[in-house]
């Protein structure tokens, strides 16, 4: 029996063994600034407000305050990814009732580990550990 699970061990620690010494080889390039600063994610933030800023009402209110729509666009163009992303998170919190979801499963998970631990009684599904 152990004599098999030495050969098998053995087996496969050869080729192992054998292209550990097999050199690996690397590229390596200039990478220019505006190539550094772009990524994927950034592009999808940059994207998502820029069409928030083509919306009727939104370039309306900003028309109100005194700013056009496409110079609000080039600055949003002219950004670093994460202040993009800040803005993104900004814009996706505007529209009325979006934070109410995320309040009500708050006060859920509050109201259910209370539950567990026993020190309420509010949902009959639960049984407390005490």
């Amino acid at each position: 029996m152990m004599t098999t699970i030495k050969r098998l061990i053995a087996t496969a620690l050869i080729p192992c063994m054998a292209f550990a010494g097999v050199p690996l080889t690397a590229q390596a390039a200039m990478v220019s600034t505006e190539q550094a600063m772009v990524t994927p994610a950034g592009d999808a933030h940059r994207d998502h407000v820029s069409a928030f800023f083509t919306r009727a009402d939104v370039q309306t209110a900003l028309q109100a305050q005194g700013v056009n729509a496409n110079d609000a666009i080039e600055r949003v163009k002219a950004m670093s990814d994460v202040e993009v992303a800040q803005l993104a998170d900004r814009v996706d919190q505007a529209p009325a009732g979006a934070g109410v979801v995320g309040i009500l499963f708050t006060v859920f998970l509050v109201l259910l580990v209370t539950d567990i631990l026993g020190l309420t009684s509010v949902f009959p599904f639960t049984r407390s550990i005490r």
